[in-house]
């Protein structure tokens, strides 16, 4: 039986995130990318301190969408 590739990077946080936080990916997604006036360390910051994220979630929603916005 084949399997799956492991996700690794930002997105291996995903499945994590929805489910601590209850929301899906998508919608911290699009949260983040509204701050687009923000550096990297003050998105993070605001998720945590806005939406009581750990800061290893937080840094992967914000590395995984600045990666998605240089390709």
């Amino acid at each position: 039986m084949p399997t799956e590739p492991k996700v690794k990077g930002p997105a291996s946080y995903f499945p994590s995130i929805e489910k601590k936080y209850g929301q899906p990916i998508d919608h911290w997604l699009g949260l983040v990318e509204k701050l687009q006036d923000m550096k990297h360390m003050e998105m993070v910051a605001w998720l945590k301190s806005e939406h009581g994220l750990g800061h290893g979630h937080a840094n992967a929603i914000v590395a995984h969408v600045l990666a998605s916005k240089s390709k």
